[in-house]
């Protein structure tokens, strides 16, 4: 199949035929792009950083032993996020560190500007913020964003990890998670503004007197 390095994941009908004929270099084409962002996702549902691993992996042997049956109804990004997020859920659940879904609070009401900040907004870190230290300021405010998200309650967690660091729509976000449009508006709503007041907390707190 080659090598996709620089040139993105082709089309889904690529990578599907390319998975049912158990090609190696797709399979690993997917697992350098989707990985690191499966395991983020993974480890808002368990206690550990290796139960994520272990999450990862049964997520992509799913995959692989489900891809003949794949119809096609979804992306096959949705499609193997909803593997994995099922897969977290019950592994998040035999370890008692996170309830079933359902048993969150529902965030069905409606509140606020929703967009009020855009997808990219932490994906880089502003250039208009006060920067004297460059890329060393730069990397800690990456460090501030990660831990924000840690303090984030689990259901407003990964709709922010799925929106705004791994690039998902909102209506992948909605069928993954299999969510109203409304109550995930709302979830990451929340989210952004607990990550927005955490940051502008710390640079008031920094902040040097004139």
């Amino acid at each position: 199949m080659g090598s996709f390095a620089g040139g993105g994941l082709p089309s889904d009908d690529v990578v599907v035929t390319a998975l049912r004929a158990r090609d190696e270099a797709m399979f690993a084409a997917l697992l350098d792009t989707w990985s690191g962002g499966m395991l983020r996702v993974a480890r808002s549902h368990v206690s550990t950083d290796h139960s994520a691993e272990e999450v990862v992996q049964d997520t992509w042997l799913a995959v692989i032993g489900g891809i003949d049956r794949f119809e096609g109804r979804s992306s096959v990004k949705t499609w193997v996020y909803r593997i994995l997020v099922n897969t977290a859920k019950k592994r998040g659940v035999r370890e008692s560190r996170t309830l079933p879904w359902s048993a969150f609070e529902r965030d069905d009401g409606t509140d606020g500007d929703f967009d009020a900040l855009p997808s990219a907004c932490w994906k880089e870190i502003p250039a208009v913020w006060p920067t004297p230290e460059g890329e060393a300021l730069a990397s800690e405010v990456r460090g501030l964003i990660a831990e924000a998200l840690t303090r984030l309650p689990p259901r407003q967690r990964i709709v922010i990890i799925l929106r705004d660091v791994e690039g998902c729509s909102s209506d992948e976000v909605c069928e993954i998670l299999e969510i109203s449009p409304a109550n995930q508006r709302v979830l990451l709503h929340r989210a952004r503004m607990f990550v927005r007041d955490w940051l502008a907390d710390y640079f008031e707190s920094v902040k040097q007197p004139e």
